[in-house]
């Protein structure tokens, strides 16, 4: 199927979110590794391994595991921008072969809603509408942990 211009349509996944939190604590939430050990990955694979560098340029390793099988899913990038406290760009590409495995590029916007934060995710692309719709269930269990988070601090 293509677009108007002949070109095949973007797959891409945007979340939107609105956290009860100031923008300076959900972006430290982001960049600090420690705080995101608390959160990072969804409910049923959360985060056992944080290594991160974030600065533009900065590389990043971390690694889910289930809880229920030990299953471990790598994964890694690179900080494109990162604009304190309002932007990251990233790139992010599980250590897997095949479609999992191809490399896309993901911004995270934070607007300030003064006691709230809009935070908005952007990923692309995706080779097919079933592991776009796969990372936007991860997404949705991972921002319920990360307003757990803010929201409890």
């Amino acid at each position: 199927m293509t677009g108007p211009t002949g070109a095949a349509p973007e797959r891409a996944l945007t979340v939107t979110r609105v956290l009860n939190a100031p923008r300076e604590m959900v972006f430290k939430a982001w960049t600090d590794p420690k705080q995101l050990m608390q959160w990072w990955g969804p409910k049923h694979h959360p985060a056992v391994h944080i290594d991160m560098d974030v600065r533009e340029g900065g590389r990043f390793r971390n690694c889910l595991r289930s809880p229920d099988t030990g299953v471990e899913l790598w994964h890694h990038g690179v900080f494109r921008e990162v604009v304190a406290p309002s932007l990251l760009v990233f790139t992010f590409a599980w250590e897997e072969e095949g479609e999992r495995g191809i490399e896309n590029l993901i911004t995270i916007k934070l607007e300030d809603l003064g006691a709230k934060t809009k935070l908005t995710l952007h990923q692309t692309p995706f080779q097919s509408d079933a592991e776009r719709d796969g990372h936007g269930e991860g997404w949705g269990s991972t921002f319920e942990r990360l307003a757990e988070f803010v929201e409890a601090a």
